[in-house]
């Protein structure tokens, strides 16, 4: 078995059947609507405030959501040597402990964030099901009593001799908890990490390294009854992830599978996706759950199950009120001619269907991918489902993934608008193909594709190097400058190139594109305590800055004509005959999208213009 991404709609639907068959895990993400901070809002306080009291600079003189001082602030905190690399699962108990080394003081700061809360949507759907018999035991690392105040404000609204009464369960009561599981007696809330009014709390590295004995019985137990829905977690304690894999040796865990909820699967840890893949490997049907936030999964669970009216009621009652104002609609025609140029071009054509590829042996996609590239695969696949779909020969594909026994299996229907699997299919297509016959490179990232376009190399015959010149030749004009070189004086590589993305408006898919200049950063290393420490660094902003002031609208119009005029026409990853695999081909359009008011306006005349 593979990992298969659900939409919380789908998840949704699956859950209304048998919804006394799921328990819940909750982490920070899921209190984020509720004003409650998540971990990655208290790692940034914390190194802010390391920051400040390191360096002597006064806290009101920065601010830590600006990308420019959370990457200074990073490379201060890595030449101390006082934090893990950025992103490590041990940074946030690190960083807690060295702020607050007391435990006085860090359960006084839990307590003041816990007061900043208000149940969310997602808390008055979650407390419905509760209190209704529809979840049998949540458990949560989280320390606010957000679920609890919910869940008392649901049961207000249920007949009483109808509703559930919930346990709860902290590290201190752990003994409640496990008399719950051992009688099956639900609704249980177990707060793995403490409850804010507990005198112990988990948080520090050491005090997270081991979580309590009696509740990792409990959680052990619950994964053996029930299937796990994980939401707002980031599988950051190695302690938490490791009573989840232990799980998996015992045959029959999680019956009904993991749901794992996510805004972005690429973002997940390398621990959650190794556990993922473990229990796919165990015959354990493993999901990525794909949901921006926990209140859209939560609206989708309140559409799909059914509640009497009171508690219908309660819950709809935190929505926003919708006001109708009339509107005097402006009445003098609208001008003719374009008011904004978007760097923005029609597809006109796309691929709707790809290779369907299965493999007799569970493997992951990154899995695949790295065997696609050793094989050097000119073509491009994402998972579909427990099959993979893909544009490419068919030969070099099953010859690549050999030890995973591949079968062809027909083709595959790609519906992008509907399927995130689709859309990232053709994205990772377009962007190779745009870059075939053309003289650019394809940079593929997993926060986003961009091109770069190709300067000289090594070996480049002087015919070769002739026909790249000339096709770039327009482009250098509208820029007015070289394409790629050096800067000056950090000397460092630099190519200009396109952030390239796929977007769905009105219907219509365009490719848009934004323009800037790449430069090739250097892997930075300095040591603390003889430990090497690596970071970046762009020695190169006030050059890129300095290149990029003068770039007016008259310029920035020639740029766009000749980038559109490069990217245009019929891009196809590779050339097949009859039979050798499937293509991916788009047709993209050479005129830009314009946009215009609706209704003309004094303002559209300011200055004469």
């Amino acid at each position: 078995m593979s990992i298969s991404q659900i939409t919380g709609r789908q998840f949704a639907t699956k859950f209304a059947l048998r919804p006394e068959q799921f328990a819940w895990f909750l982490g920070a993400g899921a209190s984020a609507s509720a004003r409650i901070p998540t971990g990655y809002d208290m790692i940034t306080d914390f190194k802010a405030t390391l920051f400040c009291q390191g360096s002597g600079t006064s806290r009101r003189e920065i601010d830590p959501g600006d990308p420019l001082w959370r990457a200074r602030i990073d490379v201060f905190l890595s030449q101390q040597g006082i934090l893990p690399p950025a992103g490590d699962p041990a940074e946030y108990a690190r960083a807690f402990e060295a702020v607050y080394p007391s435990v006085e003081d860090r359960r006084t700061y839990i307590a003041q964030k816990v007061q900043q809360g208000v149940p969310s949507f997602a808390h008055r759907v979650l407390a419905s099901l509760i209190v209704t018999g529809k979840i049998p035991c949540i458990f949560t690392t989280n320390f606010d009593n957000l679920v609890e105040s919910a869940t008392t404000i649901a049961r207000s609204k249920v007949d009483p001799a109808k509703h559930k009464d919930m346990t709860v369960a902290a590290i201190d009561s752990a003994d409640r908890a496990a008399r719950c599981v051992r009688e099956s007696d639900w609704p249980l809330l177990a707060k793995i990490h403490g409850d804010f009014q507990s005198v112990d709390l988990k948080n520090t590295e050491n005090e997270l390294a081991e979580p309590d004995a009696r509740m990792r019985d409990v959680l052990a137990a619950c994964t053996q009854r029930f299937a796990l829905v994980v939401v707002g977690y980031s599988g950051r304690d190695a302690s938490v992830m490791k009573v989840l894999t232990d799980a998996l040796e015992v045959d029959g865990a999680y019956p009904g599978g993991i749901y794992w909820m996510t805004r972005s699967p690429s973002g997940l840890l390398p621990a959650v996706r190794l556990f993922l893949e473990a229990a796919a490997a165990k015959g354990v049907s493993a999901n990525l759950l794909v949901s921006e936030t926990f209140d859209e999964l939560a609206g989708d669970l309140a559409d799909v199950v059914t509640f009497d009216d009171a508690l219908r009621q309660h819950i709809q009652e935190i929505g926003p009120t919708k006001i109708v104002i009339p509107v005097a609609l402006p009445a003098n025609e609208a001008r003719k001619d374009p008011i904004l140029r978007c760097s923005a071009l029609r597809v006109t054509q796309m691929p709707t269907r790809a290779r369907r590829i299965s493999l007799k042996k569970p493997v992951s996609i990154v899995e695949v991918r790295a065997l696609l590239k050793e094989a050097k695969v000119g073509g491009s696949i994402a998972a579909a489902g427990r099959d993979f779909a893909a544009f490419g020969k068919d030969k070099e594909f099953l010859a690549a993934l050999a030890p995973f026994e591949p079968t062809l299996v027909g083709e595959i229907a790609l519906d992008p608008e509907h399927d995130s699997w689709a859309l990232g299919l053709l994205y990772d297509a377009f962007v190779r193909a745009v870059c075939r016959g053309r003289p650019l490179h394809p940079r593929l990232r997993s926060k986003g594709h961009r091109v770069v376009v190709a300067g000289d190399r090594d070996g480049e015959d002087g015919a070769r190097r002739a026909k790249r010149l000339k096709a770039l030749g327009p482009l250098e004009s509208a820029y007015g400058e070289p394409l790629y070189g050096r800067t000056s004086p950090s000397d460092l590589p630099f190519y200009e190139a396109l952030d390239l993305r796929l977007e769905q408006v009105g219907g219509k898919w365009w490719c848009v594109f934004d323009a800037f200049t790449h430069v090739d950063l250097p892997e930075m290393e300095t040591t603390h305590d003889d430990e090497p420490v690596r970071f970046r660094v762009n020695p190169a902003a006030d050059w890129l800055r300095e290149r990029w002031a003068q770039r007016y609208n008259r310029k920035w119009t020639a740029i766009i004509d000749a980038w559109s005029q490069l990217l245009a026409g019929e891009v196809r990853t590779c050339w097949l005959n009859d039979g050798e695999g499937v293509d991916a081909i788009f047709h993209v359009g050479s005129v830009s999208a314009w946009s215009r008011p609706s209704h003309d306006h004094a303002y559209f005349h300011r200055g004469g213009r």
